[in-house]
């Protein structure tokens, strides 16, 4: 008598492979149809099989090819239909983006997440396949005056490593220091250079984009991660949101913000060093801060949901950034922010 593994094994073989029916699988193995049925759905939840689309070439997408040839990204545009709640939005766009990092997840692969909702959403939807030596790094800090940050951001790198059998490196800083210079001294005690060393290994980075404001505002601006006075700071400096919690604005400007200095995520010219750089994005309150982080090439892969996508093609066509404006589109004269 087989196994329930080997089952599903022979069940997947015959229905993926030699295109069987299920009535012809159940036949064979002796089983009811819905039982096969089952058999097929626990190979796949249990990584036994593993379903990849290809994304839709530039030329048969007007969004995708718009995205591409306008920030140089591989897009994965993503049919929501009209309407739907962001929450909703949220769902569908992370499952794609999961059973896209599950696919490029190898033996010896390091995986570097930057928590956020976003991620754990995408955390979510991880399709579990064995990748012996492979790792999962945290990117950015995640305490705050208030808590460890490690029941939010603990979990959600667990999780994922789980999903790849995976060693699981956290980093135990803050999301923000409160001095530049104790971010400085920490950056040289051993333990920290160890996972940071860690982190410039990563393969892939999983990323979203936190918005300032909005229905789905980012963990950093509703936990506790800045002050009152931070945040209004921000908004006078043109600050729209972050990327593994390094503020930036829309036109993708950020080393003049201050608060960056006391940051503890990977910035835009860090994140470029990894080759595949995935940023998840659902709901247009994060069209700006997406426009920001297209703008620093920061971002290789980007999985979005069209309504969304059409809303960042039309805000990046607006003429809102012009030669009288210094690099990267910035007033040459903005003031620091805090």
């Amino acid at each position: 008598m087989r196994t329930r593994d080997e089952a599903a094994y022979v069940a997947a073989q015959m229905y993926y492979l030699q295109d069987e029916t299920m009535d012809a699988i159940a036949r064979r193995l002796g089983v009811s149809r819905s039982t096969v049925s089952r058999l097929i759905k626990s190979a796949r939840t249990s990584g036994l099989v593993h379903i990849s689309l290809e994304p839709r070439t530039a030329g048969a997408d007007a969004v995708s090819r718009e995205l591409r040839a306008t920030f140089g990204v591989r897009p994965h545009v993503v049919a929501v239909r009209e309407g739907a709640a962001d929450v909703h939005r949220l769902d569908l766009v992370s499952q794609v983006a999961g059973r896209l990092v599950s696919t490029w997840m190898e033996p010896g692969t390091v995986l570097g997440l930057a928590w956020g909702t976003t991620v754990s959403a995408v955390v979510g939807h991880l399709t579990p396949r064995r990748a012996p030596g492979s790792a999962v790094v945290q990117l950015n800090g995640a305490a705050n005056p208030v808590t460890s940050g490690i029941p939010y951001a603990g979990s959600i790198m667990t999780a994922a490593a789980e999903a790849f059998d995976a060693r699981v490196h956290h980093f135990p800083v803050p999301a923000f220091f409160d001095y530049a210079a104790t971010k400085a001294a920490m950056w040289r005690e051993r333990s920290i250079q160890r996972v940071r060393a860690v982190q410039e290994r990563a393969d892939i980075a999983l990323f979203g984009v936190g918005a300032l404001a909005g229905p789905l505002a980012s963990h950093v601006y509703s936990a506790g991660y800045l002050d009152p006075e931070d945040v209004d700071g921000l908004r006078s400096a043109g600050v729209v949101g972050d990327v593994c919690t390094v503020l930036l604005r829309e036109d993708g400007s950020y080393t003049d913000i201050a608060l960056n200095d006391r940051a503890t995520g990977p910035p835009p010219a860090e994140l470029k060093r990894i080759e595949r750089r995935i940023c998840v994005v659902a709901g247009t309150a994060k069209v700006s801060p997406l426009l920001g982080a297209l703008r620093t090439g920061a971002v290789t892969d980007l999985v979005i949901d069209e309504t969304t996508a059409r809303a960042v093609i039309e805000r990046a066509a607006e003429p809102s950034y012009g030669a009288a404006r210094g690099p990267q589109g910035r007033d040459r004269h903005a003031v620091r922010a805090v």
